[in-house]
């Protein structure tokens, strides 16, 4: 090697590094001493460098999506029980977690069902399929969201706030129903869905139906004109089955209570 290319050598990391090229600069020398090995042309060479930083890049673009989400711990679609739930397709949430077009025309998803039916943990699943495929989700309690646009609002930056909200393909707003009815705190709510309508989509979880809505609401007005927007484009789950929480305690319980001395099979 002569003093030139091996200068050239040495320079090559801190290249890659103004070119942030992270991948590259760790993997070249392996690869290239391959590509000798074994002949590559130089076009092979450069196109599987090439590969491996844009792999790496999307590996490292979905974790920071999984970060941002906020979605619980543990809650996936492999291990959403589909059987316990026969109002839930399987086959229509995993085309939905394939997204494209419905979240292009800025489709709603809404989950009605009592606590424990499993609302959350398939729609965290949903939200984490789809950041995989290359979506932005944030999953966030409905209180909790709009304390934070409260406090928007106090300062001026409503507006702002809810314009942040757009770089998420899908908004999951978790436990709709506990939200209190309070003036301040359902305005702000209404703009979020109103600013939204058509444009992006929500995922709505709620306990009651929209028979019951008129207490979150401070007028049928308001109340109406909320369930439009969010039913003009939307799929509705009805998820009214018994607890998962409590088919799982009653479960483990039986579990417990079984003696396999005591009490052998039959």
């Amino acid at each position: 090697m002569t003093a030139t290319s091996t200068a050239d050598v040495a320079r090559l990391p801190l290249m890659l590094g103004e070119l942030r090229l992270p991948t590259i600069a760790r993997l070249w020398p392996d690869i290239t001493a391959r590509a000798d090995k074994e002949g590559w042309p130089d076009a092979r060479l450069l196109s599987a460098l090439a590969e491996l930083e844009l792999a790496d890049r999307a590996r490292r673009r979905i974790e920071r999506h999984l970060a941002e989400a906020r979605l619980p711990s543990g809650k996936t679609l492999a291990t959403c029980d589909f059987a316990a739930v026969p109002t839930l397709s399987k086959a229509h949430v995993m085309a939905l977690a394939a997204g494209t077009e419905w979240l292009e025309r800025g489709v709603n998803l809404l989950m009605f069902g009592p606590p424990g039916s499993g609302k959350s943990h398939a729609c965290a699943g949903l939200g984490q399929a789809l950041v995989e495929n290359g979506y932005r989700v944030l999953f966030t309690r409905t209180s909790e969201l709009v304390q934070r646009l409260q406090l928007a609002r106090q300062a001026m930056q409503l507006e702002q706030a809810i314009a942040k909200l757009d770089r998420f393909d899908l908004l999951i707003l978790d436990d709709f129903s506990y939200v209190a009815r309070d003036q301040a705190e359902t305005s702000v709510l209404f703009e979020l869905i109103a600013a939204r309508y058509e444009r992006k989509s929500l995922l709505i979880t709620a306990n009651q139906p929209f028979g019951e809505w008129g207490r979150l609401f401070p007028s049928p007005a308001m109340t109406v004109a909320a369930i439009d927007r969010l039913v003009h484009h939307a799929t509705i789950f009805e998820m009214n089955v018994e607890s998962y929480r409590r088919r799982s305690a009653a479960s483990r319980k039986a579990v417990k209570q079984f003696d396999p001395v005591t009490d052998p099979p039959s």
